[in-house]
């Protein structure tokens, strides 16, 4: 085929898409079409240099076909997780994902949300560490849809899929004292996040309903890190040689306090258990495995990305309609890292 010697338009897409004009019009302006034609457009468009211009396309039809998703970190494998999900849900229906990592800044999260009014995207999926009054009032006065993972309070007017933050926390204590642990340290990150708070909760609980007392001594605050967690644990062992196992608030903090327990020659999970939360791919590269609480991120990014295009698809949503909340249940992945006492890993530290 020959190529154009203009700027592309309408009818050139067509012919290289093998598609009807009426088919190229209704996906450029976001009217809807079969996922296949959706897809032999955005191709034909692409290998032709076509730019659409979003901003004026929203204009003319409502519809950008973008999803803004924004999360603290997109390093963390748990974020990868669901960034991958939502777009396998989305990308078939046409849409694009547009990603912004907001380093857990509550000014760069509103932002976010007020930026829905530029009409540059359709809806967006929110992952907030910390939740305000000003993030509740942003949501609620939000001119597109919003669905939030994570815990949001009663009175939320947004829709949002939540891990079992709690749960997953007394699964991994339950399974440290069944296998003989009793000095059983926390790593956590910051106490003034949902997460920090949750698996706190769940530490402590899981204790108490075992009888045993929580000590301020075996718990560490730190950011979310590996170095973090690292440092943390140092401090925890320095000041509590007798430590026998670490329980930690996701994946990269306890990847970090197995690398600071490798460095001081203790054996895991001989001298020192550890588990993490995430259950991220942090948790299979690491010697030995890590144990973690899958908290579901996966799944959670794709009830999110549903939740999301339900609510795009109501044209317009139907009055009073419910806000929609899930919740997904946690599950305890044991690996060699947790191995119950008397049972070595087989790897030196």
């Amino acid at each position: 085929m020959m190529a154009s010697s203009g700027p592309p338009t309408v009818e050139t897409i067509a012919q290289r898409a093998g598609v009807s004009i009426a088919s190229v019009s209704r996906v450029m302006n976001g009217h809807g079409a079969r996922p296949d034609t959706v897809r032999r457009v955005e191709r034909a468009a692409a290998e032709l240099g076509y730019v659409p211009n979003a901003v004026a396309r929203s204009l003319k039809g409502g519809r950008t076909r973008q999803i803004t998703f924004a999360m603290q970190d997109i390093g963390n494998p748990a974020y990868v997780s669901m960034f991958r999900e939502i777009q396998a849900v989305t990308r078939p229906l046409g849409y694009r994902l547009l990603l912004h990592s907001t380093d857990a800044d509550a000014a760069a999260e509103l932002g976010v949300v007020r930026s829905l009014a530029d009409r540059t995207s359709d809806g967006l999926i929110l992952c907030p560490i910390r939740v305000t009054d000003e993030h509740l009032t942003a949501m609620r006065e939000a001119v597109r849809p919003i669905v939030v993972i994570g815990s949001l309070p009663e009175g939320a007017t947004v829709d949002s899929v939540r891990a079992d933050s709690v749960s997953g926390a007394a699964l991994a204590l339950r399974h440290l004292l069944e296998s003989g642990r009793r000095r059983i340290a926390f790593i956590n990150g910051p106490a003034d996040t949902v997460p920090g708070r949750n698996r706190l909760l769940g530490y402590e609980k899981a204790l108490r309903d075992a009888g045993v007392t929580p000590e301020r001594g075996l718990t560490e605050t730190t950011e979310f890190g590996i170095e973090a967690g690292a440092a943390a644990a140092h401090r925890l062992l320095d000041a509590d040689p007798a430590i026998d196992s670490v329980f930690c608030a996701n994946d990269q903090l306890a990847l970090g306090a197995a690398h600071a327990a490798q460095d001081r020659g203790l054996d895991i999970p001989g001298d020192l258990a550890v588990i993490g939360m995430d259950d991220s791919e942090l948790a299979r590269a690491s010697r030995p495995l890590l144990s973690s609480v899958d908290l579901g991120s996966a799944e959670r990014g794709r009830i999110a990305a549903r939740m999301l295009v339900a609510r795009l698809e109501e044209s317009p949503p139907p009055p009073g309609s419910p806000v929609r909340c899930e919740t997904v249940a946690p599950r305890l992945v044991v690996r060699g890292s947790s191995s119950p006492l008397g049972v070595g890993s087989g790897i030196p530290a």
